[in-house]
């Protein structure tokens, strides 16, 4: 059973008394807070909490009731700005197996050469210490599938390593070489 007409015209008269009181107040309060572009975004948030908790907004304090909410609103968006500018910075550092950045060349090498979906496998299982199941939870598969593909994309990565340590150069030989050609 539905609210009747008159409680939700009230509930938007009190509402529109309250965006013609705090409106201008909140841009300024934000903007000069360092809302920035996110000026808009910011007072809509409020206007949201607003609308939601109008039976807390006290009549005798609306503007100050708004800034004390823009001020959480604008602390939650400072927090979530350094979140994602410490996520950027980690995402950055991270050994990643695309030949930007690794320890060992011949891996990278190794990984470049399976298809796509065998490095997501792979990645999940190595970066993300994913097992099967959640393999399979990500890529929207069977844990039985996903179990077959790691097991398959494991051999075929060791298989590649394989292959490319026995046709390069030996580890040693190549400093035992310098180290005559010095001598002599």
């Amino acid at each position: 059973m539905g609210r009747p007409d008159s409680f939700d015209d009230a509930r938007r008269q009190r509402f529109s008394e309250i965006f013609a009181v705090a409106y201008e107040p909140l841009q300024r309060y934000v903007r000069r807070r360092g809302g920035g572009d996110d000026t808009d975004d910011v007072v809509a948030e409020v206007l949201g909490v607003v609308w939601r908790r109008l039976d807390d907004v006290p009549a005798e304090s609306v503007v100050p009731w708004c800034l004390g909410v823009a001020r959480r609103c604008l602390a939650n968006q400072r927090r979530s700005l350094r979140r994602r500018a410490n996520l950027v910075q980690r995402i950055a550092t991270e050994p990643r197996f695309d030949g930007a950045q690794a320890s060992d060349p011949d891996l990278v090498t190794a990984l470049s050469e399976l298809d796509a979906e065998k490095q997501e496998i792979l990645r999940l299982w190595a970066w993300e210490g994913f097992g099967a199941g959640d393999i399979a939870t990500v890529l929207g598969i069977s844990a039985n599938a996903a179990s077959i593909r790691l097991h398959r994309a494991r051999h075929e990565l060791a298989d590649l390593l394989a292959s490319r340590k026995k046709s390069g150069p030996a580890g040693h030989s190549s400093v035992e070489a310098d180290v005559t050609k010095e001598e002599r």
